[in-house]
């Protein structure tokens, strides 16, 4: 009898790194306020990984498609139910997280004889005003954290710590224009990306793609420079497609969610990702 908490503690633990290495092939999700809004991107092929969750709110994931799913559906009824029995000025984003996705995420991770969601989430919310702006990220153990100006969410914490040091050195995000917010994105998912593939290579045997990485010269802090990010961006979107939605403040009506289309991103890309390759 004595011996259960401690069997419960190791079951845990086996859990975290089972699911740790699930997220291994993740893509990197990233979310920044800039002038006219709220702007959310990711790199992936397959299932869509960005979505609307409301008027004013949107949502990113990464991790399996069926549990970002089932999650984003009970969002989804939660915040109508939400927005018909109260008003649609109830539905925000910290209530949707802390009575919604934070109990259910948690429940699942520590009954040790389910299934756990092998999901982390981003939720942005637009403000009415830009210093009202809120990010919420959720982990698949249903730890949470709020945030403003920006948000990440990566494979491990250590991949999400290079991509906040990232963000960190880049002051004035919300004063930016859209197009300089996808710069700035691109680059934040590559810094992800790029420290995700570097602590798989240094977890095992190098595999050749792992090898055909670029090299990336970066600066005093060790942070790869803007030619390498933008570099690992071009190499990567010649196989994968930009994922790009808005949360744009000075859309009609209430519902501000809209997904930008393939020939907007482009145009809107930096020269050096979508400029044809030089012989």
């Amino acid at each position: 009898m004595y011996e259960e908490p401690y069997r419960w503690i190791e079951a845990v633990g086996n859990r975290r790194q089972y699911l740790d290495e699930q997220f291994s092939k993740g893509s990197p999700v990233v979310a920044l306020a800039y002038a006219d809004g709220i702007l959310l991107l990711t790199v992936s092929r397959g299932t869509p990984k960005l979505y609307e969750v409301y008027d004013r709110i949107a949502l990113g994931g990464m991790g399996h498609p069926a549990d970002l799913e089932k999650l984003r559906f009970s969002l989804l009824e939660m915040a109508h139910v939400e927005g018909f029995n109260r008003s649609p000025s109830d539905v925000t984003g910290a209530r949707l997280m802390k009575y919604g996705l934070a109990p259910t995420i948690k429940q699942a991770f520590e009954e040790i004889y389910k299934a756990p969601f092998i999901a982390k989430i981003l939720l942005a919310e637009l403000g009415v005003k830009p210093e009202r702006d809120l990010f919420l990220t959720i982990n698949y153990d249903g730890n949470f954290e709020e945030s403003r100006g920006w948000a990440s969410i990566g494979a491990t914490s250590a991949v999400q710590i290079r991509m906040r040091r990232y963000f960190e050195s880049h002051s004035a995000l919300a004063q930016t224009s859209l197009a300089q917010a996808i710069d700035t994105a691109l680059c934040a998912w590559a810094v992800g990306s790029l420290a995700q593939a570097a602590s798989e290579a240094s977890a095992g045997e190098p595999s050749a793609e792992q090898g055909s990485e670029p090299r990336t010269e970066g600066d005093a802090s060790g942070m790869p420079d803007k030619a390498a990010l933008l570099a690992h961006v071009r190499q990567t979107v010649a196989e994968k497609p930009v994922e790009c939605v808005l949360l744009e403040r000075r859309g009609p009506g209430s519902a501000k969610y809209r997904a930008l289309r393939s020939d907007e991103l482009g145009a809107l890309l930096p020269p050096a990702v979508s400029a044809p390759p030089t012989s």
